[in-house]
């Protein structure tokens, strides 16, 4: 997909390098992130928002006037996608750490289903997101973060067939090395320690990486 003539739509970028790096490997790029007037105060506190295509250009990935003629930027909500987008207009779309924040499991579930529509046939959709490897049960449902399980994950890839769609397979196990197993804590980090895995507020999770085929 990384290539001339493609394009490609971002989620809540932020100030990520995806946008520059695919531009500079010919992809014209629709980036967008929430308009600032709905963002709570914690995301521009930590400079995690973009608001113009300046917060996207990195020079050592891709020089500005290539980025200027391939990149573009404007606002949207991943809890109410407008068709305005573009609906059926690309090779594939992301985001990068972004559908945990909308408010609750269902949210989250919701956005990556609507956003299927804005791909052509044959398109992917790449998301990466919050995983529990402590429960299968107990989770994190609502809140400025919530924390998908396995379950979540196998009941989106039910309900994505039913939109001609498929989630490839996901490499569930939670791995074994020491890196793995000697998760670290919120206030309790050691500098230096290398840890694939987080406890936080009773629940241990890690990323994980999800991919969407369009028929």
């Amino acid at each position: 997909m990384l290539g001339p003539g493609r394009r490609g739509l971002g989620f809540a970028v932020g100030k990520e390098v995806l946008s520059s790096y695919f531009a500079a490997c010919g992809v014209d790029v629709v980036a967008t992130d929430l308009d600032p007037a709905k963002l709570e105060a914690n995301w521009l506190r930590y400079g995690q928002h973009a608001s113009s295509l300046d917060a996207l250009h990195h020079p050592s990935i891709v020089d500005r006037q290539t980025f200027d003629a391939r990149v573009s930027f404007r606002t949207a909500d991943m809890r109410k996608l407008e068709d305005s987008l573009g609906v059926g207009s690309y090779d594939f779309l992301w985001s990068a750490c972004a559908l945990e924040h909308l408010g609750s499991l269902r949210a989250g579930m919701d956005f990556v289903r609507n956003a299927m529509r804005f791909l052509k046939p044959g398109g992917i959709a790449v998301h990466t997101t919050e995983y529990n490897v402590g429960s299968n049960v107990k989770t994190k449902t609502r809140g400025p973060s919530v924390i998908y399980r396995r379950r979540d994950m196998e009941d989106l890839e039910y309900s994505l067939r039913h939109l001609r769609c498929g989630l490839e397979p996901i490499e569930f196990d939670a791995g074994t090395h020491h890196h793995d197993l000697n998760y670290d804590e919120p206030l309790r980090q050691v500098e230096g320690r290398t840890h694939l895995k987080l406890m936080g507020h009773g629940d241990l999770f890690t990323s994980m990486l999800i991919v969407i085929r369009k028929g």
